[in-house]
Protein backbone atom coordinates (compact mmCIF):
# COMPACT_ATOMS: atom_id res chain seq x y z
CA UNK A 1 0.00 0.00 0.00
CA UNK A 2 1.42 3.43 -0.61
CA UNK A 3 0.56 7.21 -0.21
CA UNK A 4 -0.97 6.99 -4.25
CA UNK A 5 -3.87 4.03 -3.27
CA UNK A 6 -4.90 6.16 -0.54
CA UNK A 7 -5.90 9.83 -0.85
CA UNK A 8 -7.12 12.54 1.44
CA UNK A 9 -10.81 13.74 0.66
CA UNK A 10 -11.32 17.57 -0.19
CA UNK A 11 -14.42 18.97 -1.62
CA UNK A 12 -15.16 15.24 -2.99
CA UNK A 13 -11.94 14.58 -4.96
CA UNK A 14 -9.15 12.84 -4.32
CA UNK A 15 -6.43 14.75 -2.89
CA UNK A 16 -2.72 13.67 -3.55
CA UNK A 17 0.04 14.64 -1.39
CA UNK A 18 3.68 15.58 -2.21
CA UNK A 19 4.63 14.74 1.04
CA UNK A 20 3.84 11.26 3.28
CA UNK A 21 4.38 9.61 6.58
CA UNK A 22 5.00 6.19 7.83
CA UNK A 23 2.21 4.44 9.75
CA UNK A 24 3.50 1.59 11.15
CA UNK A 25 1.62 -2.18 12.23
CA UNK A 26 2.15 -2.53 15.84
CA UNK A 27 1.58 -6.68 15.42
CA UNK A 28 5.36 -5.94 14.22
CA UNK A 29 6.45 -1.92 14.40
CA UNK A 30 7.11 -2.16 11.02
CA UNK A 31 5.89 0.22 8.82
CA UNK A 32 2.83 -0.66 7.18
CA UNK A 33 2.41 2.28 4.58
CA UNK A 34 2.93 5.45 3.64
CA UNK A 35 -0.09 7.90 4.57
CA UNK A 36 -0.72 12.19 2.97
CA UNK A 37 0.96 14.49 4.99
CA UNK A 38 -2.10 17.78 4.39
CA UNK A 39 -0.25 20.64 3.19
CA UNK A 40 -1.19 24.44 4.81
CA UNK A 41 -2.82 25.41 1.55
CA UNK A 42 -4.59 21.85 0.98
CA UNK A 43 -6.42 22.78 4.48
CA UNK A 44 -7.90 25.73 3.57
CA UNK A 45 -8.82 24.13 0.40
CA UNK A 46 -10.91 21.71 3.19
CA UNK A 47 -12.15 24.62 4.93
CA UNK A 48 -12.81 26.57 1.62
CA UNK A 49 -14.92 23.50 0.18
CA UNK A 50 -16.64 22.73 3.53
CA UNK A 51 -17.54 26.44 3.95
CA UNK A 52 -19.26 26.27 0.10
CA UNK A 53 -21.26 23.20 0.83
CA UNK A 54 -22.42 24.65 4.23
CA UNK A 55 -25.10 26.83 2.29
CA UNK A 56 -26.89 24.08 0.55
CA UNK A 57 -26.57 21.19 3.18
CA UNK A 58 -28.31 22.96 5.74
CA UNK A 59 -30.98 23.36 4.05
CA UNK A 60 -32.69 20.23 3.69
CA UNK A 61 -32.95 17.77 6.29
CA UNK A 62 -34.91 14.86 4.65
CA UNK A 63 -31.55 14.44 2.09
CA UNK A 64 -29.38 14.75 5.48
CA UNK A 65 -31.47 11.55 6.57
CA UNK A 66 -31.05 9.76 3.37
CA UNK A 67 -27.24 10.68 3.10
CA UNK A 68 -26.08 8.67 6.62
CA UNK A 69 -28.76 6.23 5.72
CA UNK A 70 -25.96 5.14 2.53
CA UNK A 71 -23.28 6.20 4.04
CA UNK A 72 -24.59 3.31 6.54
CA UNK A 73 -25.31 0.88 3.70
CA UNK A 74 -21.77 1.92 2.12
CA UNK A 75 -19.87 0.38 5.40
CA UNK A 76 -22.22 -2.72 5.47
CA UNK A 77 -21.10 -3.33 1.83
CA UNK A 78 -17.14 -2.15 2.39
CA UNK A 79 -16.47 -4.44 5.97
CA UNK A 80 -14.79 -6.53 5.13
CA UNK A 81 -12.41 -4.34 3.03
CA UNK A 82 -12.42 -2.20 6.33
CA UNK A 83 -12.00 -4.55 9.09
CA UNK A 84 -8.82 -6.02 8.03
CA UNK A 85 -7.25 -2.73 7.58
CA UNK A 86 -8.05 -1.08 11.13
CA UNK A 87 -6.58 -4.67 12.50
CA UNK A 88 -3.51 -3.87 10.47
CA UNK A 89 -3.19 -0.04 11.38
CA UNK A 90 -4.68 -0.57 15.21
CA UNK A 91 -3.82 -3.91 16.25
CA UNK A 92 -7.35 -5.09 17.97
CA UNK A 93 -8.48 -8.49 16.74
CA UNK A 94 -10.39 -8.93 13.28
CA UNK A 95 -13.34 -10.10 15.45
CA UNK A 96 -13.42 -6.53 17.08
CA UNK A 97 -12.83 -4.74 13.94
CA UNK A 98 -15.81 -5.92 12.75
CA UNK A 99 -17.45 -5.04 15.45
CA UNK A 100 -16.27 -1.42 15.39
CA UNK A 101 -17.47 -1.24 11.83
CA UNK A 102 -21.05 -2.05 12.95
CA UNK A 103 -20.91 0.03 15.24
CA UNK A 104 -20.20 3.34 13.10
CA UNK A 105 -22.65 2.05 11.00
CA UNK A 106 -25.46 1.64 13.91
CA UNK A 107 -24.63 5.37 14.96
CA UNK A 108 -25.38 6.51 11.20
CA UNK A 109 -28.81 4.62 11.03
CA UNK A 110 -29.58 5.93 14.66
CA UNK A 111 -28.76 9.78 13.63
CA UNK A 112 -30.59 8.88 10.25
CA UNK A 113 -33.40 7.55 12.14
CA UNK A 114 -33.72 10.32 15.12
CA UNK A 115 -36.61 12.45 15.24
CA UNK A 116 -36.03 16.21 15.77
CA UNK A 117 -40.22 17.19 16.69
CA UNK A 118 -40.14 21.08 16.88
CA UNK A 119 -39.81 22.77 19.97
CA UNK A 120 -42.93 24.77 20.54
CA UNK A 121 -42.94 27.30 23.73
CA UNK A 122 -46.24 28.48 23.36
CA UNK A 123 -48.47 28.17 20.36
CA UNK A 124 -52.16 29.94 21.47
CA UNK A 125 -54.32 33.50 20.91
CA UNK A 126 -51.57 35.37 22.09
CA UNK A 127 -48.73 34.06 20.13
CA UNK A 128 -46.33 32.05 18.65
CA UNK A 129 -42.86 30.67 20.24
CA UNK A 130 -40.86 28.18 18.69
CA UNK A 131 -37.15 26.84 19.87
CA UNK A 132 -35.08 26.22 16.86
CA UNK A 133 -31.88 24.33 16.18
CA UNK A 134 -29.62 26.14 14.13
CA UNK A 135 -26.15 24.27 12.31
CA UNK A 136 -23.22 26.21 13.69
CA UNK A 137 -21.44 26.44 10.02
CA UNK A 138 -17.81 24.27 9.55
CA UNK A 139 -16.84 21.93 12.36
CA UNK A 140 -13.05 20.57 12.69
CA UNK A 141 -13.13 17.19 14.27
CA UNK A 142 -10.20 15.23 15.58
CA UNK A 143 -10.54 11.90 16.30
CA UNK A 144 -7.98 9.22 18.78
CA UNK A 145 -6.48 5.59 17.69
CA UNK A 146 -7.82 3.57 19.96
CA UNK A 147 -11.81 3.17 17.86
CA UNK A 148 -10.41 4.81 14.46
CA UNK A 149 -13.67 4.36 12.65
CA UNK A 150 -16.14 4.40 15.89
CA UNK A 151 -15.34 7.59 17.15
CA UNK A 152 -15.28 9.35 13.89
CA UNK A 153 -18.53 7.83 13.10
CA UNK A 154 -19.99 9.70 16.69
CA UNK A 155 -18.62 13.16 14.67
CA UNK A 156 -20.05 12.78 11.29
CA UNK A 157 -23.26 11.50 11.84
CA UNK A 158 -24.80 14.27 14.39
CA UNK A 159 -22.52 17.12 12.86
CA UNK A 160 -24.29 16.20 8.69
CA UNK A 161 -27.28 15.63 10.61
CA UNK A 162 -27.59 18.98 12.32
CA UNK A 163 -26.70 20.42 8.99
CA UNK A 164 -23.13 21.26 9.27
CA UNK A 165 -20.13 20.27 7.33
CA UNK A 166 -17.19 18.54 8.35
CA UNK A 167 -13.06 18.31 7.96
CA UNK A 168 -12.09 15.17 9.47
CA UNK A 169 -8.71 14.57 10.84
CA UNK A 170 -7.79 11.24 12.11
CA UNK A 171 -4.87 10.32 14.49
CA UNK A 172 -1.78 9.77 12.32
CA UNK A 173 -0.90 6.71 14.08
CA UNK A 174 -3.94 5.43 12.66
CA UNK A 175 -5.11 7.48 9.34
CA UNK A 176 -5.75 4.85 6.78
CA UNK A 177 -9.48 3.45 7.97
CA UNK A 178 -10.27 7.42 8.37
CA UNK A 179 -8.70 8.20 4.52
CA UNK A 180 -10.61 4.96 3.11
CA UNK A 181 -14.15 6.15 4.93
CA UNK A 182 -13.47 9.58 3.28
CA UNK A 183 -12.80 7.23 -0.20
CA UNK A 184 -16.45 5.26 0.25
CA UNK A 185 -18.35 8.10 1.15
CA UNK A 186 -16.97 11.02 -1.29
CA UNK A 187 -19.44 9.21 -3.58
CA UNK A 188 -22.46 9.16 -1.58
CA UNK A 189 -22.22 12.83 0.37
CA UNK A 190 -22.13 16.09 -1.82
CA UNK A 191 -18.77 17.47 -2.46
CA UNK A 192 -17.38 19.65 0.33
CA UNK A 193 -19.55 18.74 3.06
CA UNK A 194 -17.28 15.89 4.21
CA UNK A 195 -13.15 16.46 3.82
CA UNK A 196 -10.67 14.06 5.79
CA UNK A 197 -7.01 15.10 5.81
CA UNK A 198 -4.48 13.36 7.30
CA UNK A 199 -0.80 14.27 8.88
CA UNK A 200 1.41 14.71 11.91
CA UNK A 201 1.66 17.87 14.11
CA UNK A 202 1.26 20.72 13.23
CA UNK A 203 -1.92 19.80 11.34
CA UNK A 204 -4.43 19.66 14.65
CA UNK A 205 -3.24 22.91 15.75
CA UNK A 206 -3.59 24.23 12.38
CA UNK A 207 -7.46 23.11 12.41
CA UNK A 208 -8.35 24.10 15.63
CA UNK A 209 -6.91 28.09 15.12
CA UNK A 210 -8.18 28.07 11.54
CA UNK A 211 -10.79 30.99 11.27
CA UNK A 212 -13.93 29.14 9.63
CA UNK A 213 -14.61 26.62 11.86
CA UNK A 214 -17.32 26.97 14.10
CA UNK A 215 -17.37 24.00 16.72
CA UNK A 216 -13.99 21.65 17.19
CA UNK A 217 -15.35 18.32 18.63
CA UNK A 218 -12.00 16.22 19.84
CA UNK A 219 -11.25 13.34 21.38
CA UNK A 220 -7.98 12.51 22.99
CA UNK A 221 -5.72 13.02 25.97
CA UNK A 222 -6.52 15.70 28.62
CA UNK A 223 -3.15 17.63 27.93
CA UNK A 224 -4.35 17.79 24.57
CA UNK A 225 -7.90 18.61 25.17
CA UNK A 226 -6.74 21.62 26.87
CA UNK A 227 -4.79 23.24 24.19
CA UNK A 228 -7.74 22.57 21.77
CA UNK A 229 -9.90 24.92 24.44
CA UNK A 230 -7.30 27.31 24.43
CA UNK A 231 -6.79 27.58 21.13
CA UNK A 232 -10.87 27.88 20.42
CA UNK A 233 -11.52 30.28 23.24
CA UNK A 234 -9.43 33.20 21.09
CA UNK A 235 -12.09 32.39 17.89
CA UNK A 236 -15.03 31.69 20.41
CA UNK A 237 -15.50 28.42 18.65
CA UNK A 238 -17.78 25.90 20.39
CA UNK A 239 -15.68 22.90 21.67
CA UNK A 240 -16.93 19.37 22.48
CA UNK A 241 -13.66 17.67 24.44
CA UNK A 242 -14.10 14.01 24.94
CA UNK A 243 -10.85 13.27 27.23
CA UNK A 244 -9.20 10.78 29.88
CA UNK A 245 -10.40 9.32 32.12
CA UNK A 246 -9.56 6.91 35.30
CA UNK A 247 -12.53 4.99 35.77
CA UNK A 248 -12.94 2.92 39.44
CA UNK A 249 -14.94 0.50 39.79
CA UNK A 250 -16.11 0.06 43.47
CA UNK A 251 -16.60 -3.91 44.31
CA UNK A 252 -19.25 -4.41 47.58
CA UNK A 253 -18.37 -7.01 50.42
CA UNK A 254 -21.51 -9.16 49.03
CA UNK A 255 -19.63 -9.39 45.71
CA UNK A 256 -18.45 -12.89 44.35
CA UNK A 257 -14.90 -12.36 42.65
CA UNK A 258 -15.90 -15.68 40.50
CA UNK A 259 -19.20 -14.70 39.25
CA UNK A 260 -17.63 -10.83 38.38
CA UNK A 261 -14.13 -11.61 37.21
CA UNK A 262 -14.87 -12.51 33.96
CA UNK A 263 -17.01 -8.95 33.52
CA UNK A 264 -15.02 -6.97 35.78
CA UNK A 265 -11.94 -8.02 33.47
CA UNK A 266 -12.50 -7.20 30.32
CA UNK A 267 -14.17 -4.07 31.16
CA UNK A 268 -10.82 -3.28 32.15
CA UNK A 269 -8.67 -5.03 29.27
CA UNK A 270 -11.47 -4.94 26.26
CA UNK A 271 -9.33 -2.94 23.11
CA UNK A 272 -6.30 -4.00 25.54
CA UNK A 273 -7.37 -1.54 28.40
CA UNK A 274 -7.11 1.26 25.57
CA UNK A 275 -10.46 2.60 25.98
CA UNK A 276 -11.54 6.33 27.64
CA UNK A 277 -14.33 4.95 29.83
CA UNK A 278 -12.99 1.72 30.64
CA UNK A 279 -11.84 0.54 34.27
CA UNK A 280 -8.75 1.81 34.89
CA UNK A 281 -8.45 0.75 39.24
CA UNK A 282 -10.72 -1.48 41.41
CA UNK A 283 -11.64 -1.02 44.72
CA UNK A 284 -12.64 -4.26 46.72
CA UNK A 285 -13.91 -4.88 50.26
CA UNK A 286 -10.75 -6.15 52.15
CA UNK A 287 -11.81 -9.47 52.60
CA UNK A 288 -12.95 -10.15 49.31
CA UNK A 289 -9.39 -8.82 47.88
CA UNK A 290 -7.60 -12.00 48.18
CA UNK A 291 -9.95 -14.02 45.71
CA UNK A 292 -10.54 -11.23 43.57
CA UNK A 293 -7.18 -10.68 42.76
CA UNK A 294 -6.77 -14.53 41.60
CA UNK A 295 -9.50 -14.56 39.37
CA UNK A 296 -8.89 -11.76 37.76
CA UNK A 297 -5.05 -13.19 37.92
CA UNK A 298 -6.24 -16.42 35.94
CA UNK A 299 -8.19 -14.23 33.51
CA UNK A 300 -5.41 -12.32 32.79
CA UNK A 301 -3.53 -15.65 32.60
CA UNK A 302 -5.47 -17.54 30.11
CA UNK A 303 -6.00 -14.30 27.33
CA UNK A 304 -4.95 -14.82 24.50
CA UNK A 305 -2.38 -12.06 22.83
CA UNK A 306 -0.81 -11.79 19.99
CA UNK A 307 -1.74 -10.11 16.25
CA UNK A 308 -5.13 -9.58 15.80
CA UNK A 309 -5.41 -11.09 12.56
CA UNK A 310 -4.60 -14.93 13.65
CA UNK A 311 -7.86 -16.65 14.77
CA UNK A 312 -8.89 -16.62 18.40
CA UNK A 313 -6.56 -13.86 19.49
CA UNK A 314 -8.47 -12.00 21.95
CA UNK A 315 -5.89 -9.55 23.02
CA UNK A 316 -3.98 -7.70 20.41
CA UNK A 317 -0.52 -4.78 21.25
CA UNK A 318 -0.95 -1.75 22.37
CA UNK A 319 -1.31 0.72 19.38
CA UNK A 320 2.14 2.63 19.64
CA UNK A 321 5.66 3.14 20.67
CA UNK A 322 4.83 5.81 23.31
CA UNK A 323 1.75 4.88 24.33
CA UNK A 324 3.98 1.34 25.23
CA UNK A 325 6.45 3.20 26.76
CA UNK A 326 4.47 4.69 29.24
CA UNK A 327 2.53 1.75 30.30
CA UNK A 328 5.53 0.38 30.42
CA UNK A 329 6.88 2.83 32.81
CA UNK A 330 3.52 3.05 34.72
CA UNK A 331 4.30 -0.91 35.68
CA UNK A 332 7.43 -0.26 36.14
CA UNK A 333 7.06 2.16 38.74
CA UNK A 334 4.18 0.88 40.69
CA UNK A 335 7.03 -2.42 40.82
CA UNK A 336 9.55 0.11 42.20
CA UNK A 337 7.45 1.32 44.61
CA UNK A 338 5.86 -2.14 46.24
CA UNK A 339 3.54 -3.19 43.95
CA UNK A 340 3.29 -7.41 43.46
CA UNK A 341 2.29 -8.20 39.64
CA UNK A 342 -0.25 -11.08 40.50
CA UNK A 343 0.41 -11.38 36.50
CA UNK A 344 1.73 -10.25 33.84
CA UNK A 345 4.39 -7.26 34.98
CA UNK A 346 6.45 -6.68 31.53
CA UNK A 347 6.55 -6.38 27.88
CA UNK A 348 6.46 -9.72 25.91
CA UNK A 349 9.39 -10.85 24.12
CA UNK A 350 8.31 -10.75 20.88
CA UNK A 351 8.36 -7.87 17.88
CA UNK A 352 5.47 -5.11 18.25
CA UNK A 353 4.47 -3.66 21.01
CA UNK A 354 2.81 -6.23 23.06
CA UNK A 355 2.41 -5.60 27.09
CA UNK A 356 1.48 -8.77 29.29
CA UNK A 357 -2.12 -8.34 30.67
CA UNK A 358 -1.57 -7.18 34.27
CA UNK A 359 -3.38 -7.57 37.58
CA UNK A 360 -0.97 -5.31 40.20
CA UNK A 361 -1.39 -5.78 44.20
CA UNK A 362 0.19 -4.30 47.17
CA UNK A 363 -0.45 -0.69 45.54
CA UNK A 364 -2.13 2.38 46.72
CA UNK A 365 -3.07 5.96 45.90
CA UNK A 366 -0.36 8.12 45.99
CA UNK A 367 1.15 5.69 43.05
CA UNK A 368 1.30 6.92 39.54
CA UNK A 369 -0.49 3.93 37.80
CA UNK A 370 -3.70 4.68 40.68
CA UNK A 371 -3.46 8.64 40.03
CA UNK A 372 -3.06 8.55 36.50
CA UNK A 373 -4.48 7.15 33.42
CA UNK A 374 -2.58 4.05 31.78
CA UNK A 375 -4.84 3.49 28.89
CA UNK A 376 -3.19 0.07 28.38
CA UNK A 377 -3.36 -4.07 29.95
CA UNK A 378 -2.34 -3.21 33.33
CA UNK A 379 -5.06 -2.63 36.34
CA UNK A 380 -4.44 -2.00 39.99
CA UNK A 381 -6.45 -3.94 42.83
CA UNK A 382 -6.91 -1.81 45.80
CA UNK A 383 -8.43 -2.77 49.12
CA UNK A 384 -10.56 -1.09 51.41
CA UNK A 385 -11.67 -1.18 54.53
CA UNK A 386 -14.86 1.22 54.97
CA UNK A 387 -16.79 1.69 52.26
CA UNK A 388 -17.41 5.54 52.26
CA UNK A 389 -13.80 5.92 52.37
CA UNK A 390 -13.60 3.24 49.16
CA UNK A 391 -16.28 6.14 47.73
CA UNK A 392 -14.20 9.06 48.72
CA UNK A 393 -10.84 8.01 47.09
CA UNK A 394 -12.85 7.05 44.16
CA UNK A 395 -13.70 10.40 43.76
CA UNK A 396 -10.34 11.91 44.23
CA UNK A 397 -9.14 12.61 41.18
CA UNK A 398 -8.97 15.12 38.26
CA UNK A 399 -10.92 12.83 36.17
CA UNK A 400 -14.86 11.85 35.59
CA UNK A 401 -15.50 9.63 32.61
CA UNK A 402 -17.53 6.74 33.96
CA UNK A 403 -17.61 4.36 37.07
CA UNK A 404 -19.29 0.97 38.00
CA UNK A 405 -20.57 -0.70 41.08
CA UNK A 406 -20.33 -4.36 41.56
CA UNK A 407 -22.75 -5.81 43.74
CA UNK A 408 -25.72 -8.85 43.66
CA UNK A 409 -28.16 -5.78 45.50
CA UNK A 410 -28.72 -3.66 42.79
CA UNK A 411 -30.79 -1.58 45.31
CA UNK A 412 -27.85 -1.02 47.69
CA UNK A 413 -24.99 -0.26 44.36
CA UNK A 414 -27.46 2.09 42.84
CA UNK A 415 -27.68 4.31 45.72
CA UNK A 416 -23.99 4.24 45.49
CA UNK A 417 -23.87 4.74 41.99
CA UNK A 418 -25.23 7.99 43.13
CA UNK A 419 -22.36 9.04 45.42
CA UNK A 420 -19.89 8.92 42.44
CA UNK A 421 -18.86 11.91 40.64
CA UNK A 422 -18.85 11.26 37.00
CA UNK A 423 -20.95 11.18 33.62
CA UNK A 424 -21.99 7.99 33.77
CA UNK A 425 -22.32 4.80 36.47
CA UNK A 426 -23.44 1.08 35.88
CA UNK A 427 -24.09 -1.90 38.40
CA UNK A 428 -22.41 -5.10 37.68
CA UNK A 429 -21.05 -4.10 34.07
CA UNK A 430 -18.54 -0.92 33.08
CA UNK A 431 -19.70 1.64 31.05
CA UNK A 432 -22.89 1.50 28.99
CA UNK A 433 -22.07 3.24 25.30
CA UNK A 434 -25.07 3.68 22.79
CA UNK A 435 -25.82 6.07 20.31
CA UNK A 436 -29.11 7.01 22.01
CA UNK A 437 -27.14 7.51 25.82
CA UNK A 438 -25.28 10.84 26.46
CA UNK A 439 -21.33 10.68 27.07
CA UNK A 440 -20.72 13.68 29.02
CA UNK A 441 -17.19 13.83 31.08
CA UNK A 442 -16.95 15.41 34.74
CA UNK A 443 -13.84 17.77 35.65
CA UNK A 444 -10.84 17.11 33.42
CA UNK A 445 -12.66 14.37 31.64
CA UNK A 446 -14.15 16.76 28.68
CA UNK A 447 -16.50 19.53 28.00
CA UNK A 448 -19.58 19.23 26.65
CA UNK A 449 -21.96 15.63 25.26
CA UNK A 450 -21.95 13.21 22.42
CA UNK A 451 -24.40 11.01 21.25
CA UNK A 452 -28.16 10.93 21.60
CA UNK A 453 -30.31 13.76 20.50
CA UNK A 454 -27.89 15.50 23.32
CA UNK A 455 -25.06 15.36 20.92
CA UNK A 456 -27.18 16.18 17.93
CA UNK A 457 -27.88 19.24 19.47
CA UNK A 458 -24.26 19.99 20.80
CA UNK A 459 -23.99 21.23 16.90
CA UNK A 460 -26.48 23.54 17.07
CA UNK A 461 -26.84 27.21 18.31
CA UNK A 462 -30.51 27.74 19.85
CA UNK A 463 -32.62 30.46 17.83
CA UNK A 464 -35.90 31.82 19.49
CA UNK A 465 -38.72 32.30 16.48
CA UNK A 466 -41.84 34.50 17.88
CA UNK A 467 -44.41 35.62 16.13
CA UNK A 468 -47.88 36.48 16.47
CA UNK A 469 -50.83 34.10 16.55
CA UNK A 470 -51.37 31.74 13.45
CA UNK A 471 -54.96 32.03 12.40
CA UNK A 472 -56.68 28.65 13.22
CA UNK A 473 -56.32 27.63 9.75
CA UNK A 474 -52.68 28.87 9.49
CA UNK A 475 -51.42 26.70 12.42
CA UNK A 476 -47.97 24.19 12.13
CA UNK A 477 -48.99 20.83 11.03
CA UNK A 478 -51.99 22.44 8.81
CA UNK A 479 -52.02 21.47 5.17
CA UNK A 480 -52.21 25.07 3.61
CA UNK A 481 -52.96 23.44 0.23
CA UNK A 482 -56.25 22.41 1.62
Amino acid sequence: MTAVELNMTINGAAAPTVATFGVVNPATADVLAQAPVCSRGQLDEAMTAAQTAFRTWKADDKVRRVVLGEMADALEAAADRLAPLLTAEQGKPLDEARGEVGAAMAWLRYYADLETPPEIVQDDEHGYVEVVHRPLGVVAAITPWNFPIALPAWKVAPALRAGNTLVLKPSPFTPLTALTLGEIWREIVPPGVLNVVSGPDPLGAWMTAHPVPRKVSFTGSTPTGKKVAAAAADDLKRVTLELGGNDPAIVLDDADPEQIADSLFWAAFGNNGQVCCGVKRVYVQQRRHSDLVAALAAQAKAARVGDGTQPDIQLGPINNQPQFDRVSELVSDALTHGAVAAAGGSPLDRPGYFFAPTILTGVADGTRIVDEEQFGPAVPVIPYRDLDDAIERANRTTYGLTASVWSPDIDRAGGIASSLDCGQVTVNAHAAIRPDLPLSGHKWSGLGVENGPWGLHSFTDLQVLAHPAHSPNNRPGTDRRA
